[in-house]
C-alpha cells in the first residue's frame, strides 16, 4: 500500500510504527455551525482511508476531535472564539451551540455510511490534559506568557514549516497576523488565552481564569490517546500552513519527537469552479441535497469521481449524474445476486488484483471505480455479486441496496407545452418550438431530445 505524505511531498510505502494496529487522528469539526458538502469530503476521504486499511488487514485506534472552544473566527490568534459567536448569534450557551451541530454532524457522517472512527473526543473534556501540556511547553522553554496569552516561540525549533515549506527567515514581520508588541516573533503562536471579564468560555489555570488555543487540543489528545508518535494524521489542506504546522511544533517542542509519520490532506470542494461563500448562498448541507431529492450516498459516489487530492468540482448536473450512476450500478449488480452460474476464477482474481493496485496507490477510488463497473458487465452470476459487495467494502456505497429512481412531479402547464412543442416539430415549425423551449425554460423546467423521446428536467 501507497500513500502521498505531505511531510516528504513523495508517494511511500505504507508501513505502521508498531504491529499491525495503524493509529491514526483526523481533525473533526468546530461545531459552531451545520457542516457543509465541502467540510464533509474531507470525512469522505477519512472513510476511504480507513476502509482501505481495514481492506488490507490492519486494525484500526483511529481518533477524531471535536472543537468546541478554542477556534477563533480567524485561523490566526485573531477575533472571538467561533463558538461565543455563534451562542451570542442564537441566544444559546455554547454548550448547547456545541451539543447540538456535533449531533447534526454526527447524523450528516452516519448518512454518508461513514467508517467512524473508534475514539471521539470533545475538547472541553480534555482541559486539564491541556494545561499539563502547556505547562510542560513552558517549563520546555518553549512556551512564554505574556499580559493576553501564553505564546509558543517558534524560533526555538530547529525548522519550523515542515508541512508548508515556510521559511521564516523569507517573511516580513506580521504577514500571517498583526504584531503584538509582547510576541518574540510574529508566527508565535496561542497555546493558552487569558480570558477578559466578559468571557463565557473559561477555567482555573497556573494563568488564571483563560481557555485553550486552537491547535493545542489535537496535539494534546493524539498524545493521550495514540502516544508521542502515532502513524496517520488525515485533514484538509487549509489545515496545513496553520493547525497542522502547530501541532507539529508543540508536539515536538513537548517530546522532541515529531508526532506523526505520515500525513494525508484532502483537497478543496469547488462550486460550479469557484469557492463555497455565504454571500453566494452556495454552501450547500447534506439536508439540502435532499430536499433536491438526491441522497447523501449520490454525493459520496460523485465524491469519487476526483481522487482526493485533485480539487472536485460540485454542479447539480454533475450530481444528477452521479445519482443516475449510482441507481444503474445498484441496479446492474442486483441482477447477478442469485445466478447460479459460476464465473471463471482466474477471471475473477484479475479483477480483484486489478483492484487491489488501484486502491493501493494512494485510494485511487475513481480507478477502482473504473474496475467495479468492468466487473459488473460479465455474464450473470452470484460470484460476481458477491466480489462486487467485497469491493463496496471500500466504497461504501451500500450497493445491496436497491434503490428506486426519483420521480419529479412536472407541473400540467409544463407537461401542455411540451405536446404543442412536438406538434410545432411535426409541423416543421421551428420557430415556436424554440419559443415554446424559451417558455418552458423560464418555468424552471429544461427539456432534452433523446431517441426514447423528451426527458424533462428541473433547472438547478
Amino acid at each position: 500500500m501507497k500513500i502521498t505524505n505531505t511531510l516528504s511531498r513523495t508517494k511511500e510505502d505504507f508501513k505502521p510504527l508498531a504491529g499491525n494496529t495503524v493509529r491514526m487522528y483526523s481533525c473533526g469539526p468546530t461545531v459552531y455551525k451545520e457542516a457543509h458538502i465541502g467540510n464533509l469530503r474531507s470525512y469522505i476521504f477519512m472513510d476511504s482511508l480507513r476502509r482501505v486499511l481495514k481492506y488490507n488487514g490492519y486494525a484500526l485506534k483511529h481518533v477524531m476531535n471535536i472543537t468546541d472552544v478554542g477556534h477563533l473566527v480567524s485561523d490566526g490568534d485573531e477575533g472571538e472564539d467561533k463558538m461565543l459567536k455563534s451562542a451570542r448569534e442564537e441566544n444559546k450557551s455554547p454548550m448547547e451551540i456545541a451539543t447540538y451541530y456535533m449531533n447534526l454532524f454526527l447524523k450528516d457522517l452516519e448518512r454518508l455510511n461513514i467508517d467512524m472512527p473508534e475514539i471521539i473526543c470533545r475538547a472541553t473534556d480534555y482541559i486539564p490534559d491541556m494545561i499539563d501540556f502547556v505547562k510542560g511547553l513552558v517549563e520546555n522553554g518553549y512556551g512564554y506568557e505574556t499580559s493576553s496569552a501564553i505564546y509558543f516561540d517558534v524560533s526555538k525549533l530547529d525548522k519550523y514549516g515542515v508541512l508548508s515549506g515556510i521559511n521564516l527567515d523569507d517573511q516580513k514581520a506580521g504577514a500571517r497576523v498583526d504584531i503584538d508588541q509582547e510576541k518574540r516573533n510574529p508566527y508565535d503562536f496561542a497555546l493558552w488565552i487569558k480570558a477578559p471579564k466578559e468571557h463565557i468560555m473559561k477555567w482555573d489555570s497556573p494563568w488564571g481564569l483563560s481557555y485553550p488555543g486552537w491547535h493545542i487540543e489535537c496535539s494534546t489528545m493524539g498524545k493521550k490517546h495514540l502516544g508521542e508518535q502515532f502513524d496517520i494524521h488525515t485533514g484538509g489542506v487549509d489545515l496545513i500552513p496553520t493547525h497542522h504546522e502547530n501541532e507539529i511544533a508543540q508536539s515536538k517542542g513537548l517530546t522532541g519527537k515529531d508526532p506523526v509519520k505520515y500525513w494525508m490532506h484532502c483537497e478543496f470542494l469547488l462550486i460550479d469552479g469557484g469557492k463555497m461563500s455565504k454571500s453566494l448562498g452556495n454552501c450547500y448541507t447534506i439536508d439540502q441535497l435532499i430536499e433536491k431529492g438526491y441522497s447523501p450516498l449520490d454525493y459520496k459516489m460523485l465524491a469519487f469521481t476526483s481522487h482526493y487530492r485533485n480539487k472536485l468540482n460540485f454542479t447539480w448536473e454533475a450530481l444528477e449524474a452521479a445519482h443516475i450512476s449510482l441507481i444503474r450500478l445498484k441496479q446492474t449488480i442486483a441482477k447477478h445476486k442469485g445466478v447460479d452460474v459460476k464465473t471463471d476464477k482466474q477471471i475473477l482474481d484479475d479483477y480483484t488484483k486489478k483492484f487491489e493496485e488501484a486502491i493501493n496507490d494512494d485510494l485511487n477510488l475513481p480507478l477502482a471505480m473504473g474496475v467495479l463497473w468492468e466487473l459488473v458487465k460479465l455474464d450473470k452470476s452470484d460470484d460476481v455479486y458477491q466480489l462486487a459487495m467485497k469491493f463496496d467494502t471500500v466504497f461504501g456505497l451500500k450497493l445491496n441496496e436497491l434503490e428506486e429512481e426519483k420521480q419529479m412531479e412536472v407541473p400540467e402547464q409544463v407537461k401542455e407545452l411540451v405536446e404543442k412543442r412536438a406538434q410545432a416539430k411535426k409541423d416543421k415549425n421551428y420557430e415556436l418550438a424554440d419559443s415554446i423551449r424559451e417558455e418552458i425554460t423560464s418555468l424552471g423546467y429544461i427539456i432534452e431530445d433523446t431517441k426514447e423521446g423528451v426527458n424533462i428536467k428541473k433547472c438547478k
